[in-house]
């Protein structure tokens, strides 16, 4: 592929990542959250908005290590992608989620803007996937559980 095709196609990756485009990005999901409601329960809903961040958070970093480790070995699924649900998070906890969405997201970034990530070429330790491919299951999976939590934010009378 030449440079500017490369180019173009990273840019339109990150948008994906990081802008949103035709949906609220997960930066504005969370924003004046009030702290009260990270854990509250919603009748009828198997998960609080704490239990789809850190899903989050733990699906990226698993997507990031499958990426980079050739000794990739998968988490059980789908236990070890979920929170314990009876730990409510405190503030600590949450803000470590929060920034460890944001340095995998970067990390991730730099591994497509890095020239000699070949994103198509299938990554020898899978079967098939390649580095595009994980960039968009990424931002589906990630546009997937922010619509959540910004529903979870809408029934529980937190959103515009």
């Amino acid at each position: 592929m030449d440079q500017p095709t490369r180019v173009a196609l990273v840019a339109e990756l990150t948008a994906l990542l990081t802008a949103g485009n035709a949906h609220a990005t997960f930066e504005q999901a969370i924003a004046e959250l009030p702290p009260s409601l990270r854990n509250q329960a919603v009748p009828e809903v198997p998960y609080t908005i704490w239990h789809l961040v850190e899903h989050l958070r733990i699906a990226q970093a698993d997507i990031l290590a499958f990426c980079l480790n050739p000794n990739y070995v998968a988490p059980e699924w789908p236990a070890s992608y979920w929170p314990d649900k009876t730990k409510p998070v405190d503030e600590a906890g949450w803000q470590a989620a929060l920034a460890a969405i944001r340095q995998d997201q970067q990390q991730f970034i730099e591994l497509l803007e890095n020239p000699a990530t070949d994103l198509f070429k299938p990554l020898a330790h899978g079967d098939g996937q390649n580095i595009f491919r994980e960039a968009l299951l990424i931002g589906d999976h990630n546009a997937y559980h922010t619509g959540e939590i910004i529903l979870l934010r809408r029934i529980l009378g937190v959103w515009h």
